[in-house]
């Protein structure tokens, strides 16, 4: 029974035009490594140049008191490697000037009567120069500066009164606070977008190209069937891709995988028709490679910005926030990052994986409905 079902199948018009589509394919090595050496340079390269994690900020010191306690609050900063300590500077202008011509991101002056405000215990001040001009570096460093002084001020002081309130923070999911475990994810989604809109793109323009489109219409295959037979190994080829940066991000990034391998795949299933209906569209409003490639860059990019594959949404402005939610990108990366960091199922992501299922019909079936316009 089941022998007969297949048998057929093997034997149509839509399985000779799939082989022939795969075997062009495999054959095409400038696709191939499209495929796999380009994503898997750029999750390399994401994952470890895109942090917001600061270390290693040079720090000149005035030290004005030359005391013991001076040297441990000096020793405290350079423990973690948060802050190089560049400079001692010995001129009462040294240090401000160090910040001004960009040798050092942080100064610090400590007064010459440090140390006695401390042991008359009175609250002792210090005078902090932060160079401004990366303000999101800025920010960082006064938290770590902040965090590290109040940690030194109870280790050199005894707590006399117990505080009103205790605060105990516990992070979730992400104990380590690893920015790479946020950015990875993203990146998997926006590497799947950029390959799989250029594939699918550059595989129908160099039909175009080359005039064999032309020589498929004299076939006796409908149109349904050529373009299916396009996207079927394009689709397989995609899921590969996925694998592959699953893999890069376990191996290499330590990425944890909390969730569901069936629900992950089926999501990022759904995105690989997005992403081929988005290179379907580029390719019937190009007519070569070079523009079809061009295209893809104006379209993608945006979609990138507005994802929150690099930036957070919620720290966009109200305005981008809203047409975020018209960008089926942030749907995927969202459910990215649930599925693997978290472990949610069906049950929490079932908005996205709709919202992601109506944009994959809607693009799917409107560039079909236009490729099929240019074939008749």
């Amino acid at each position: 029974m089941i022998k007969s079902l297949i048998k057929p199948f093997f034997a149509s018009r839509f399985w000779a035009l799939t082989q022939k589509e795969l075997r062009q394919m495999l054959r095409d090595k400038q696709l191939l490594f499209l495929l796999i050496f380009p994503p898997t340079v750029q999750l390399l390269i994401f994952g470890f140049a895109l942090s917001p994690d600061v270390e290693h900020l040079r720090l000149a010191v005035q030290d004005l008191s030359g005391s013991p306690t001076s040297r441990e609050l000096v020793a405290a900063l350079v423990q973690n490697h948060v802050f190089d300590l560049t400079a001692v500077s010995q001129p009462s202008n040294g240090v401000s000037a160090a910040v001004r011509d960009g040798k050092v991101e942080v100064g610090l002056i400590i007064p010459p009567e440090f140390n006695r405000e401390l042991k008359q215990g009175k609250q002792a001040h210090v005078q902090v120069l932060l160079d401004g001009v990366d303000a999101n570096t800025a920010g960082i460093a006064l938290a770590y500066l902040s965090q590290i002084f109040n940690s030194f001020g109870l280790l050199i002081k005894p707590v006399l009164h117990a505080l009103p309130v205790a605060l105990n923070a516990t992070y979730l999911y992400n104990p380590g606070l690893l920015s790479a475990w946020f950015f990875v994810p993203g990146v998997m989604g926006l590497v799947l977008n950029l390959t799989g809109s250029l594939m699918s793109s550059s595989a129908l323009v160099r039909e175009k190209d080359s005039g064999t489109l032309e020589q498929l219409l004299m076939t006796p295959s409908a149109s349904w069937e050529i373009l299916t037979a396009k996207i079927v190994p394009l689709f397989a080829l995609l899921n590969v891709e996925v694998l592959l940066s699953l893999a890069v991000g376990i191996f290499v990034f330590a990425l944890p995988f909390r969730g569901s391998f069936l629900l992950f795949m089926a999501i990022s299933s759904l995105y690989i028709f997005v992403a081929i209906s988005i290179g379907i569209a580029l390719a019937t409003i190009s007519h070569n490679q070079r523009q079809a490639i061009l295209t893809s860059f104006f379209i993608n990019l945006p979609l990138i910005q507005l994802s929150g594959a690099v930036a957070p949404v919620a720290s966009m402005p109200a305005f981008f926030q809203w047409l975020s939610l018209l960008n089926p990108l942030r749907y995927y990366i969202t459910c990215n990052r649930a599925v693997l960091l978290k472990g949610v199922g069906l049950d929490v992501l079932w908005p996205n994986v709709l919202a992601l299922a109506v944009f994959a019909f809607v693009l799917l079936l409107g560039s079909a409905s236009q490729f099929r316009r240019q074939l008749g």
